[in-house]
């Protein structure tokens, strides 16, 4: 898998350390927010050192950080992390802001902010909640399965950072927001549910359609028409677990009008009709991995692809 292609997937992942093997060298490529189950984690910048105790949230920023992970007594040292890059963060923000009118603010601005590549506070009670769940899931490996469940629970994670008082960890995680791109993705998400054309939406963007239709394959990896089907499709389905709505009523949310169409393309995408899918997850309860938050959310990524990151 490309760097570019990492963009677009989060990973969550649970660690488990039975032994204390001392300080050692992590470079991530990527940031991370976790949270501490059991033992410490003493973060080291040169003769001092930062302690993350049982029960906090914490960020690690892009870049080499020299860790000491320390079990409790008799028990393994824990954690959950969940890694995602700049471009990630940006393109949920972008989400959140569009879908449920979300405007991000932070004011806040410490002398350790500005100094360390990490921060940590005691985790509130939404925060210990999502880790909870998360640890369900991923002893489950439903995570492994579900590409969806993993983008579902960073977007959710996203959101009570973001909705928090300003503060360090808040600072820290907005700090990394991929300030690079243009408005191009800002068009194509805004008109993902939109009945507009390749060639008017070039012409929003100011690109020639030949300059649009390549540049939209540097984004999302694929040609505009395959990537719109995909992006309906995967809300489609979100809906169907999460909502009571016909099967018509979702085609028309999700731009496909024609009933019978949009059925035949929901086979092809996931081998079954939306009633038989529908009734699938409802029968494995598999539909209580959908938030309220996210219900009705719209999917924030054209590349669903996992990655482990290399530690």
């Amino acid at each position: 898998m490309t760097s570019t292609e990492l963009e677009s997937q989060p990973t969550i992942v649970k660690y488990v350390e039975a032994n204390c093997g001392g300080i050692y060298l992590l470079n991530l490529s990527r940031c991370a927010i976790g949270y501490v189950v059991r033992g410490k984690r003493n973060i080291y910048y040169g003769d001092t050192h930062y302690t993350i105790s049982r029960g906090e949230v914490f960020y690690l920023g892009v870049g080499n950080h020299y860790i000491e992970d320390i079990p409790d007594e008799s028990k393994p040292f824990e954690q959950i992390v969940v890694y995602y890059s700049p471009a990630l963060l940006q393109r949920i923000l972008l989400h959140l802001n569009m879908t449920y009118a979300m405007n991000v603010t932070n004011s806040h601005r410490c002398e350790s902010c500005s100094r360390l590549n990490h921060t940590s506070t005691a985790a509130p009670a939404s925060f210990k909640s999502f880790f909870g769940h998360t640890a369900s899931y991923l002893q489950e490996d439903n995570f492994i399965h579900d590409e969806t469940a993993e983008n579902i629970k960073m977007t959710e994670l996203v959101y009570l950072v973001i909705s928090q008082a300003d503060g360090c960890l808040k600072s820290k995680v907005l700090s990394n927001v991929d300030s690079a791109h243009d408005n191009f993705e800002q068009v194509i998400f805004s008109n993902i549910f939109s009945d507009v054309s390749i060639e008017e939406l070039a012409s929003k963007c100011n690109r020639s359609l030949t300059s649009f239709k390549k540049e939209f394959k540097r984004h999302f990896f694929h040609p505009p028409h395959r990537w719109f089907i995909h992006q309906r499709l995967m809300q489609s389905r979100l809906l169907l677990i999460s909502t009571t709505k016909s099967i018509s009523e979702i085609g028309n949310e999700c731009a496909f009008p024609n009933t019978s169409h949009f059925i035949k393309l929901f086979k092809k995408e996931y081998g079954q009709t939306p009633a038989l899918y529908r009734a699938n997850h409802c029968q494995t309860g598999e539909d209580d991995m959908v938030t309220p938050l996210v219900a009705h959310s719209k999917a924030i990524s054209g590349a669903m692809q996992m990655e482990s990151v290399a530690l």
